[in-house]
């Protein structure tokens, strides 16, 4: 058991790090929880699979927390899973963290940690049911999913978990027969045992097995994640300095077709799909592409056929940037111009007004 919680309160944090604040400006939804939703053995976790669905299905999702962590391929990597951290600890930090993000949708997968290192296992459930009393008074027009914890290998403790999840259908219709707005997930039946690496974390298809738990409770509870396609289709993206259009240059279809500003008109050259990969598409086939791959200053963005490649993949902020992920640069319009046909390119990322786009 030592060496189990060991894994999981100091191995798991490899490849987290501080939020970068990522934002589609979708609706705002935190998964919260332990290393099991920061992704631990599979960084990302549950979220990637979830983002996919997602994005596949045309909802517009935001996700939140102070935390960042997963592959490029996720689109937004904001979370508030914390490895090794139990109920108490969540508990401890949960109102700062709802004041500053606010979410409109709650992921809650907790307890693990309570057995793990058995710490009063048996008043476990009266922690989490607090918790989700404290998260619903900071955020009450918010849903709460409260998924059960998924099975552990070793058997006291797959005992402990299904003692802790027996108590969770009660807590839940407690909150909603208090006119709360929580929902009960049974995650630990759509796992085995033989989902998980280490006898804690599951592998990639456990996740993803997680992901689809999870997409499927957000779709049976309107406005959890909005209506599909409320902002995740095809888009404009307008400058906040220009006032003018992300737009390919002369309606181009050709490789290579410079991206500039131009007064906004609806066109199907100024229709941009963001995709779970983190491309920006055009005309279906065509991505925003960063020339020659460069990560220097000034250099070109056109559209290219899509390819996978890291310089085709943007991530939107919440600042309104468009950072490219290649390059760790931001889309940028030369010399503030607010001009028809300026070129754009990347720069180093400044926050001005040039470098600022809204989705319209």
């Amino acid at each position: 058991m030592l060496t189990v919680v060991a894994l999981l309160a100091a191995g798991s944090v490899m490849g987290a790090g501080v939020a970068a604040a990522e934002s589609n400006g979708g609706v705002r939804v935190m998964p919260l929880g332990d290393s099991i939703t920061e992704g631990t053995q599979v960084p990302g976790g549950y979220r990637i699979g979830l983002w996919q669905r997602l994005a596949g299905g045309r909802y517009a999702v935001d996700f939140v927390g102070s935390q960042f962590n997963g592959p490029a391929g996720l689109g937004d990597h904001d979370h508030e899973g914390h490895p090794g951290w139990r109920i108490d600890q969540i508990d401890a930090n949960i109102t700062g963290w709802l004041r500053t993000y606010t979410p409109r949708t709650v992921l809650l997968h907790l307890g693990t940690n309570d057995i793990l290192q058995n710490r009063d296992v048996a008043g476990a459930p009266q922690r989490l049911s607090a918790l989700i009393d404290r998260i619903t008074a900071a955020v009450p027009d918010a849903d709460v999913f409260v998924a059960t914890i998924i099975p552990l290998a070793n058997p006291g403790q797959a005992a402990a978990a299904r003692t802790f999840n027996a108590a969770l259908p009660g807590i839940v219709q407690s909150k909603v027969n208090g006119g709360k707005r929580v929902h009960l997930v049974d995650m630990h039946s759509r796992l085995t045992t033989s989902d998980l690496l280490d006898g804690v974390h599951p592998s990639a298809g456990g996740y993803d097995k997680m992901a689809a738990a999870w997409y499927a409770a957000l779709q049976s509870v309107p406005g959890s994640i909005g209506p599909p396609g409320a902002g995740n289709g095809a888009t404009a993206i307008r400058g906040v300095g220009s006032g003018r259009c992300l737009d390919v240059s002369g309606m181009s279809q050709a490789n290579g077709a410079q991206a500039q500003i131009w007064d906004c008109n609806g066109q199907a050259n100024q229709q941009w799909t963001p995709t779970a990969a983190g491309e920006l598409r055009v005309y279906g086939g065509k991505c925003l592409d960063v020339a020659n791959r460069s990560t220097a200053d000034g250099a070109g963005v056109a559209i290219w056929d899509c390819n996978g490649q890291s310089n085709q993949q943007w991530r939107f902020n919440a600042d309104g940037s468009i950072t490219a992920v290649g390059a760790n640069k931001c889309l940028d319009v030369p010399g503030h111009s607010t001009a028809n046909g300026v070129k754009l390119q990347i720069w180093s990322c400044s926050g001005a007004a040039n470098q600022r786009w809204t989705r319209t």
